[in-house]
């Protein structure tokens, strides 16, 4: 179902909200009570640790070898400017369905979580969570996140699928299949 009204628009960012509020709480608790080198064994086998990292890069920390002067105009603005087009692109849209709407909410109130780390924690990002890989693409462990990297790559995730299979691309699939015979 496609939502055309500005309530329709608005009311997911809620989540948006939800998810900068728990994410910066729990950034806030790591950097007070956690110290650089507690690792907490959550399971007791390695699976799943709660470590305190910083990153002063982006993703994978790549950029980390980019100049001082360089990581605010790539690491702050520019995701800001970014989230500025594709917030512009969500009001504009008519092409969204309701869930894909909450979705786009969860990827907007993550980059927004950590915009905030880049602009107010000058030692970086506040990484925590940190899960065994077994090897897998010759790494141990996957690289260090936080609550806004999750809540980014699940709701980019499943809106990439969502928008994949939405009902205009399977209704399109079977106008091409209909006329082809």
């Amino acid at each position: 179902m496609i939502v055309h009204n500005a309530k329709a628009k608005v009311v997911p960012f809620l989540l948006s909200g939800v998810i900068i509020l728990l994410d910066q709480l729990v950034k806030g608790f790591i950097v007070k009570h956690w110290s650089d080198s507690r690792i907490l064994d959550v399971f007791g086998n390695d699976l799943l640790w709660i470590i305190h990292v910083r990153n002063k890069a982006i993703a994978f920390s790549l950029g980390h070898n980019l100049p001082d002067s360089l990581r605010p105009l790539l690491f702050i603005v520019l995701p800001i400017i970014v989230l500025g087009f594709l917030l512009g692109y969500y009001i504009m849209s008519k092409e969204f369905s309701n869930f894909q709407r909450w979705l786009f909410a969860g990827i907007m109130g993550g980059g927004i979580g950590n915009i905030l780390d880049r602009i107010f924690r000058p030692d970086g990002v506040v990484d925590f969570i940190s899960v065994k890989f077994y090897g897998i693409f010759g790494m141990e462990r996957w690289p260090t996140f936080n609550i806004a990297d999750a809540s980014v790559v699940v709701c980019g995730i499943i809106l990439l699928i969502s928008s994949l299979i939405s009902p205009k691309s399977v209704q399109m699939k079977s106008s091409n299949k209909e006329a082809a015979h």
